[in-house]
């Protein structure tokens, strides 16, 4: 299927409302072995939309890893330097706020608990909370002034992943592959990554290929023990006994299917099967990271308790990238509370946790996909849903409440212009205040960076050409490229 940067034939718009199959970049392979020969219409009509396909505008980057920072960083605790801060700490100003605890103009002061130091030739001031990703601030752009349209978790990450507040719509990762298909053909074309202690709030809507068929949803694969199970078949199972059977159970899906040609997500779990098959042969040396070298394990943080399972997630990342996979989204931070980056009560205790346990292996990625080549074009986002105020949420305790006024993401390789910094919160860091970027406008440097055009890739639905940047449009952040 050919995205619609303009009109579609009515084929693809049949094929789009239709058949669509799973995520993991399947259909091709499909098609090559005459899957649809039973069909209606001839094996030749079939167009497999994760075909890889040239992007219409040259491209930097041909790949993104989105390392999600769920619940919240604490902005003014790590890449955004406020002095005025810490002489005021403990002191209750006037300040407009809005959080999970509603709207305020008057709040008690947190003043940042780290100190931060000047880094790289761009001179980056950067919290001695990331050590290690201070030594990458040369080859990173931040954006210092985002601004979301929410401050309650479940509707702000929606925004982050799809860029409505409202559930239904499909992801960026889901985009860029209706936009460029993937050139993995035996791994996922999207693949997530969760923490440990869970998904995040809103679950499976975060990676979620909405309207679209459910070929662009993301393949969650496993945070603990084999990232994909079951890739050794039966005992006693043979290639070809193996192929008889999916050839039968093909042929009976593909029956019930032909009058339900409105399900994509029967075509997916028909296409599914294969997959697996498929996977099986070239899944289990992907996911291997016995081969990696021990000075790699290192740079990654994987010799140590503190930064192992992030590290293994973010080598993983790598390992996906050098293969073909076109988008891999990683979250730190899972479930409620303390589990993420919702530093409600006590901001040191859980950014210490958590910068802790990511600072190394985020460092670590960046510095082997720069060693290997791979860093320029491989696009790295860093963000949470929102940030956090300067301000107290309670009476009492260094927590902070959400803040979606002003905050800080970053983005580095895949075309990004490294050591730079735009857009400015107030000096006490509450609300952006100088070259204001929603975000919808980090969703338009990302697909612009891929060699998409954010107001032309558009997928017809509920009477409308849709597009990930919503009606109004956005513009790239043009100092960051």
């Amino acid at each position: 299927m050919t995205p619609n940067f303009c009109h579609r034939t009515r084929r693809e718009f049949l094929w789009e409302t239709g058949a669509g199959f799973t995520g993991l970049a399947m259909t091709g392979m499909l098609s090559a072995d005459h899957f649809f020969a039973s069909q209606a219409h001839a094996a030749s009509d079939f167009a497999n939309p994760l075909a890889a396909k040239k992007p219409p505008l040259p491209a930097k980057a041909k790949s993104v890893i989105f390392l999600f920072m769920y619940g919240g960083p604490s902005h003014v605790d790590t890449f955004d330097y406020k002095p005025k801060l810490y002489p005021l700490d403990g002191k209750t100003i006037d300040v407009k706020t809005f959080g999970r605890g509603g709207k305020r103009s008057k709040s008690r002061v947190v003043g940042p608990k780290w100190q931060f130091k000047q880094h790289g030739q761009c001179g980056k001031q950067v919290s001695e909370l990331f050590p290690h990703l201070a030594t990458c601030v040369d080859d990173i752009g931040f954006i210092h002034s985002m601004t979301a349209d929410s401050p309650i978790h479940g509707s702000a990450m929606l925004q982050m992943n799809t860029g409505k507040i409202l559930s239904g719509s499909p992801c960026l990762g889901s985009w860029v592959n209706y936009g460029l298909g993937s050139v993995s053909e035996d791994l996922p074309g999207f693949a997530v990554m969760l923490d440990p202690t869970g998904g995040p709030i809103s679950g499976a809507k975060n990676w979620s290929s909405g309207y679209m068929p459910a070929s662009y949803e993301g393949t969650v694969l496993r945070s603990a023990g084999d990232p994909i199970l079951d890739l050794q078949p039966p005992a006693g199972m043979t290639a070809p006994m193996q192929r008889r059977i999916l050839d039968t159970l093909r042929d009976f899906n593909t029956e019930h299917a032909s009058t339900r040609a409105d399900n994509t997500s029967l075509g997916a779990r028909i296409a599914s099967y294969e997959l697996a098959a498929k996977m099986q042969m070239h899944a289990p040396e992907a996911v291997d990271l016995s081969k990696e070298s021990e000075a790699t394990k290192e740079l990654y943080g994987i010799n140590n308790v503190k930064t192992e399972e992030f590290g293994r997630r973010c080598l993983l990342a790598r390992r996906m990238v050098e293969r073909g996979v076109r988008f891999i989204q990683l979250y730190s931070g899972g479930a409620h509370n303390d589990s993420n980056w919702d530093a409600h009560t006590d901001i040191e205790k859980n950014h210490n946790y958590h910068c802790g346990r990511t600072d190394k292996p985020i460092a670590g990625l960046l510095k082997d996909l720069k060693q290997r080549g791979l860093l320029d074009s491989t696009l790295i986002i860093w963000g949470g849903e929102f940030g956090r105020q300067p301000t107290a949420e309670y009476a009492k305790g260094t927590g902070r409440d959400h803040n979606a006024y002003g905050f800080t993401m970053w983005m580095a390789g895949g075309g990004v212009k490294g050591g730079v910094s735009v857009g400015q919160t107030d000096e006490l860091g509450s609300a952006a205040v100088e070259d204001q970027f929603h975000v919808k406008h980090l969703h338009a440097t990302a697909l612009h960076l891929m060699g998409l055009d954010p107001d032309k890739l558009t997928y017809f639905y509920g009477g409308l050409d849709q597009k990930l940047v919503g009606v109004e449009g956005a513009k790239p952040i043009k100092a960051l490229v």
